[in-house]
């Protein structure tokens, strides 16, 4: 569990203990309230929840590992929890999340989904595809963070209905739109499907860098842990203003360890996600 201990508020507390006691009241601080930077709050990682050995997952000539053998579940769970939500299914060889039309994980048999193994330097490929109107996520690097969504330690990789979702009109330079990096970077060239056509994405991530890659382009580059990611944040909606706990744990991408988990979201629609698997590059 991590704390910021501000001196100012100790010695709000011991003024308010001495009066209390029958003690002369301290004189009040002459601390400027207004420069003392606000605390992030406390938050505690999620512990003792199910991992996956990734020896027990098929690795092919080339090295990649898959997550997902289109009949299973097998590794993946939901995110802060050990059994995996009903809303999500396996429906012809893919992962399906059922639209519960109730919005970000507004289902009580809904929320998210990771893998549950950390992956550090990785390239992660998959396929997607949505219905009309639908929105979802790719997690990467996230933390289990207990009681807190999934994407308020992980970047995102937008997954989108481009014409019809209301997010894609949203942002900045269409930053919300597929393949973007969520309300920061918006994907160049924007080449998604349409609704109903299988998309590919490839995700990689290797001591810092992170590239998307849309069918085949690259639409993404940027790179954690630097003076660029801090500016980046500090205008999105996960700024020290607007979410002092996002921020923190975002700016510090991956942890101690940078590392973390890749996960699905559930935004209330329905979408699929197939041929899932990743390669290690440490």
């Amino acid at each position: 569990m991590k704390k910021i201990v501000l001196f100012a508020c100790a010695a709000l507390t011991m003024c308010y203990f001495t009066s209390c006691s029958g003690g002369k009241k301290a004189e009040q601080s002459t601390t400027d309230e207004a420069t003392v930077e606000a605390a992030v709050p406390e938050y505690k990682l999620a512990e003792g929840l199910p991992e996956a050995n990734l020896a027990d997952f098929p690795k092919d000539a080339d090295e990649w590992i898959t997550l997902f053998d289109g009949k299973t579940f097998n590794g993946w769970r939901g995110y802060n929890r050990a059994d995996m939500p009903e809303a999500w299914i396996i429906e012809d060889n893919a992962i399906r999340i059922k639209g519960s039309g109730a919005g970000e994980a507004g289902a009580s048999n809904g929320g998210d989904i990771i893998f549950a193994h950390k992956f550090k330097n990785f390239e992660l490929q998959l396929e997607w595809k949505v219905a009309k109107g639908s929105n979802s996520g790719i997690f990467y690097l996230a933390q289990e963070v207990v009681g807190e969504p999934i994407y308020i330690s992980s970047p995102e990789c937008q997954v989108l209905d481009n014409e019809n979702h209301p997010d894609a009109k949203m942002g900045k330079d269409g930053n919300r739109q597929s393949g973007s990096l969520y309300d920061m970077i918006p994907a160049k060239p924007q080449n998604a499907k349409p609704v109903g056509e299988w998309n590919t994405i490839s995700i990689t991530s290797y001591k810092g860098t992170i590239v998307h890659n849309q069918n085949g382009e690259n639409v993404v580059e940027y790179h954690l842990w630097t003076p660029k990611w801090k500016e980046m944040l500090d205008v999105s909606k996960f700024s020290k203003e607007e979410w002092p706990l996002a921020y923190e744990l975002l700016l510090n991408c991956g942890g101690e360890n940078k590392e973390g988990y890749i996960g699905f979201q559930d935004h209330g629609d329905d979408v699929w996600f197939r041929n899932i698997k990743i390669k290690l590059l440490d």
